[in-house]
């Protein structure tokens, strides 16, 4: 491309060159060596008045590289925040969101005060750097730039925590984890695997014996997933999550996940493309790796879960893309893209691995960081000794010795991140809880933790209020210009053909009540009347009885059968017992 431009000696070719002759006239720092003729692959530069060849600072394309990658790297954190606040429940979005912000500013405040110095400080005993701290900035451009690309790693692997403690853990106990992790436990990891880095040396004791992590499948995102484990072990699953049986509880937002996965896998390129520290012949073949990484692990994700579930599940297919990229971190310098794209395939399967395991141990992750980065990234560690060509590697060992350290590495980081993590973690919890109270995770850490809350929230929380005490008679607030406003008046118009219903079966309800009384009057009157009337005949027959008693005494024949009205008086003497004897006021019938 550079040669048919130089040929055709267009106005803008001369622009560009004069453009990049500017950027790139050795003035960011000391040269690492000049290079005649050559500026970006494919771009001669030649000076457009005289046409002599420029002479070029390659340092200050390193640099303009590095600061490039670091700035996608950034964008990372926007990945993660968008990816986490959908798939949480609604009434937690804004914790989540503010703790994506917050822990990157934790993250590069302790960096820059202790982190560096730990990670990269001149080594004692390739366990801890022990110089630096409080980074000064007054060196050279490359080394500044070094240091704010490691700033954002560190702001990675801190905010990988923020997912799986969603929805129940404290603000105030993330700021604290946060802090930790950024000013301590990824430091000493970092050391141990990349100390040295900056002066192009391995000081630390992993990295020293051979230990192999190009851009941090163990260091940045296996750490960041054994301290998420060890959190959510501290902190107990979710209320409700594994109440009766494994209840999963889905996001209210997947299409903003989904946007969260393509923001972290456009970050993912400076991520692993700038870890080259240069921009050298390998970063295209480093940036076609990370993509079919990614690719890879969300197809075998995809695939797997389709065939076992009956169904294409997106969160598979995301944290399968995420765990491909993690696993591929690893090793991207060194492998072709078959292997990488065997190796991403292995990123999915570990992923789904382990978030079987974690259900089946009732370890309630809430957005599958640790299947994800801590499995992801062990699979991708072991995958330099198993899958890459030992001639690539660099160290001289053979593929057992190389696998060995590798699994050293991943033992050590297990080691500090999870069982260093869970004891700091359990002392905090002791004097600072991490858990919300009841109240707090059932109203969402929205209100509970920073008394905000969203339009769907304020809804639901007059619907609910509407249900617990059984009155309907007044409507939600309605924003007429808002979906949520739209819901609500729907709502209000089913609260009106409910209190009107309502009010009817009031009335009818009113209306048999007072029917049942007449009724009941009615009975009690006919009642009464029938004893009355059975009294009466009952005296009538004893009368004629006693006429016919007469008559025989007078030696006159009976001038009344009563034959009909003795079987009549049985059975009315059988009602009168019934229904009681005649009143004490009623008159008898004489002897």
């Amino acid at each position: 491309m550079g040669s048919r431009l130089q040929r055709r000696g267009t106005p803008a070719r001369k622009v560009v060159q004069s453009a990049f002759g500017s950027i790139f006239s050795g003035s960011l720092g000391p040269a690492s060596g000049r290079l005649k003729g050559h500026g970006l692959p494919g771009w001669p530069l030649v000076d457009p008045e005289g046409g002599s060849t420029l002479q070029i600072d390659a340092s200050a394309i390193d640099v303009l590289w590095v600061l490039t990658c670091t700035i996608l790297v950034f964008v990372m954190q926007a990945g993660f925040c968008c990816l986490e606040c959908g798939l949480v429940r609604a009434k937690n979005s804004i914790n989540v969101a503010i703790k994506n912000l917050i822990d990157f500013c934790i993250a590069a405040g302790a960096f820059w005060a202790v982190g560096y110095a730990l990670m990269f400080g001149q080594t004692s005993g390739g366990w801890v750097g022990t110089t630096g701290f409080f980074f000064s900035g007054q060196t050279t451009a490359w080394l500044t730039a070094f240091f704010f690309f490691q700033l954002v790693f560190c702001g990675t692997s801190t905010t990988i925590v923020s997912g799986a403690v969603a929805e129940r853990m404290r603000f105030s106990a993330y700021v604290a984890v946060s802090l930790i992790v950024s000013a301590l436990i990824y430091p000493l990891i970092g050391h141990w695997a990349w100390g040295g880095a900056d002066i192009g040396s391995r000081t630390g004791w992993l990295n020293s014996r051979g230990f192999i992590d190009f851009a941090g499948s163990t260091v940045v995102h296996s750490t960041g997933g054994w301290v998420s484990l060890a959190s959510v072990l501290v902190l107990g699953p979710r209320t409700g999550r594994f109440d009766d049986q494994t209840k999963p509880i889905h996001g209210h937002n997947l299409p903003m996940s989904t946007l969260g996965v393509l923001l972290l896998w456009l970050g993912w390129f400076g991520f692993n493309g700038g870890s080259e520290l240069r921009f050298s012949d390998r970063v295209p073949g480093i940036l076609v790796n990370t993509c079919l990484g990614g690719a890879v692990g969300a197809n075998t994700a995809l695939f797997i879960s389709w065939a076992w579930e009956r169904r294409p599940s997106v969160e598979h297919v995301m944290n399968g893309a995420l765990a491909g990229l993690v696993a591929v971190t690893a090793s991207c310098h060194i492998v072709t893209p078959l292997q990488a794209s065997i190796i991403g395939a292995g990123g999915g399967v570990a992923y789904l691995l382990g978030d079987v395991l974690l259900r089946r141990l009732r370890i309630d992750d809430a957005v599958g960081a640790v299947p994800v980065h801590a499995f992801g990234g062990v699979w991708g560690t072991l995958a330099v000794a198993l899958c890459c060509d030992p001639a690539q590697w660099g160290t001289g060992l053979t593929r057992w010795e190389q696998l060995l350290i590798q699994v050293q590495g991943v033992g050590a980081c297990f080691a500090w991140a999870f069982g260093g993590g869970f004891l700091i973690l359990q002392l905090l919890n002791q004097v600072l809880p991490l858990r919300v109270s009841i109240h707090g995770e059932r109203v969402g850490l929205n209100i509970a933790e920073h008394g905000s809350s969203t339009e769907l929230i304020d809804l639901l929380a007059e619907m609910e209020l509407h249900r617990q005490t059984g009155d309907f008679s007044q409507p939600v607030p309605v924003d007429p210009h808002t979906e949520v406003g739209s819901i609500a008046a729907q709502y209000n118009r089913v609260l009106r053909e409910v209190n009107l219903t309502t009010k009817k079966l009031s009335h009818a309800v009113i209306d048999a009540e007072q029917s049942r009384d007449k009724l009941q009057q009615t009975i009690q009157e006919l009642e009464e009347f029938n004893r009355l009337a059975v009294g009466r005949e009952l005296r009538m027959v004893e009368l004629k009885r006693q006429i016919n008693d007469l008559s025989r005494e007078l030696g006159l024949p009976p001038r009344y059968d009563l034959t009909f009205e003795q079987a009549e008086k049985q059975s009315r003497s059988n009602d009168a017992s019934v229904h009681g004897s005649p009143s004490e006021g009623e008159p008898r019938p004489c002897g």
